[in-house]
């Protein structure tokens, strides 16, 4: 393990101008467990700002979401009451010369970039205000433009020993000032953030390592505004992608956590997939946060990218679910909102149920009538092969033994076997090309029912 603090103090800071999707869920929690391993602090910045985009519905759907994983923060606060912190920032970098005015139109830059581009040299802002005149500047200022403000970076190496990554380094020279306030006087994220960390004196930041570059540049502006970048631990992890290695921005990372929650999926689960991807040892269930946060070790994190998988998500899941009494089970159900769970259809369907969802499909596909129009396709089989079906059903009512009694005899009258015989049965009398035990499906949902789902078939 590493050498902590014995009381460090993390964050996680959203954006309420969208949905909590699964990559920002992981930073959340692998900031919530470090902090809880090592007995500190644990906050919640909600990065509004950006008070046009921010909504008061994304706000409280972050913190819902957050509470279904099971995390708790110790404080809680917005940037956007947190004004004048960043005024007082932005003066003290004005003074010192390290804060300029840019008249550039996006026009303009846009047209820089890509000139930059065109002669093969990394787009990066040319400096060109600070050669600006004051007759210069005024002349901008009386046509209607408003200055955005720049962090000018001095040259030199940055460096810092990464929690993930190792050691890192950037020379200042090769970055572009970075823009601290907009052209309408809206603070940007990287100096709103630093000047957070220092006053709530954050000790380790844990986020994404599309936050690399950032960090570099937060180490100078934390020096500029008279902070020890020093004291703060960085660790960048790798962000998610989908099973087959793509970004999630384009595909799952447009997925909320509410969709997932929405689909039943058990909290445990979901935080057990989260906390163990990516790190040296296998995925697995844990039952607990308890559990998590005692075996959390920010070492065991690779720099190799994880793969989300849903499916990997359902076995998890899955096994959650099977660690639930039924009585709790039952309580589930009944909160969400379905019909109660029969003892003898969970010990059936139990390890083909992933969420309180699929319970619920499977007790209406054993209980209720299936449509008379099944929408899977009917494979080619041998002529009146329902009939035959129904006429070599075992006699009088079933029981352990009529699935084998009545598998052999559709064996010698048809001439199918195995899955080309076994799964024209199971549609009819499910509408599902896979799940439990046929054996066992059948003795739940009995001879009648099952004479006329093949009935059915006939029609």
């Amino acid at each position: 393990m590493i050498n902590a603090p014995m009381a460090p103090i993390t964050r996680f800071a959203p954006s309420p101008t969208g949905c909590l999707h699964v990559g920002n869920a992981r930073t959340a929690l692998i900031n919530w467990l470090f902090a809880r391993h090592y007995r500190g602090t644990f906050i919640l910045r909600i990065d509004d700002t950006d008070t046009e985009r921010s909504k008061e519905k994304y706000m409280q759907g972050i913190k819902e979401d957050l509470q279904w994983l099971g995390l708790n923060w110790d404080e809680i606060f917005h940037q956007a009451s947190r004004q004048s912190l960043y005024d007082e920032a932005k003066e003290k970098l004005k003074t010192s010369g390290r804060l300029y005015a840019c008249y550039e139109t996006p026009e303009e830059l846009s047209f820089k970039r890509k000139r930059q581009l065109a002669k093969g040299q990394s787009p990066k802002y040319d400096r060109g205000a600070l050669i600006l005149s004051d007759e210069e500047k005024a002349a901008y200022e009386k046509e209607g433009r408003t200055p955005h403000w720049r962090f000018k970076l001095e040259k030199g190496e940055i460096t810092w020993e990464d929690m993930i990554h190792g050691s890192l380094k950037f020379q200042a020279e090769n970055l572009s000032d970075p823009i601290l306030i907009k052209s309408g006087g809206l603070t940007v994220f990287t100096l709103a953030t630093v000047v957070d960390d220092m006053d709530k004196k954050v000790t380790h930041v844990l986020r994404g390592d599309d936050h690399i570059s950032n960090t570099a540049i937060q180490v100078q502006l934390r020096e500029a505004l008279g902070g020890d970048s020093t004291v703060v631990k960085y660790g960048h992890l790798p962000l998610l992608t989908d099973k087959e290695g793509r970004g999630l921005s384009k595909r799952l990372g447009s997925q909320s956590l509410q969709d997932l929650i929405a689909h039943d999926m058990e909290p445990m689960a979901m935080a057990s997939l989260l906390a163990t991807m990516g790190t040296s040892g296998p995925i697995h269930f844990v039952p607990t946060l308890e559990r998590l946060v005692e075996e959390f070790d920010i070492t065991k994190f690779s720099t190799s990218s994880p793969k989300f998988d849903t499916e990997e998500l359902k076995r998890l899941s899955q096994e959650a679910l099977q660690n639930f009494s039924l009585e709790k089970i039952k309580q589930r159900m009944k909160i969400a909102g379905y019909n109660s769970l029969d003892a003898l259809v969970w010990k059936v369907i139990a390890k083909n149920s992933s969420n309180l969802e699929d319970i619920a499909a499977w007790q209406s596909t054993l209980r209720e009538q299936l449509p008379d129009n099944p929408s899977w396709i009917l494979p080619d089989l041998p002529e009146n092969f329902y009939r035959k079906a129904i006429e070599l059903m075992p006699v009088g009512e079933w029981n352990e033994k009529s699935w084998k009694i009545w598998i052999s005899a559709m064996k010698e009258a048809t001439g199918l076997k195995g899955r080309e015989l076994i799964m024209p049965l199971r549609l009819a009398l499910t509408d599902r090309d896979h799940g439990p035990e046929m054996k066992e499906l059948m003795l739940l949902l009995g001879k009648k029912r099952i004479e006329q789902r093949l009935r059915r078939m006939m029609k």
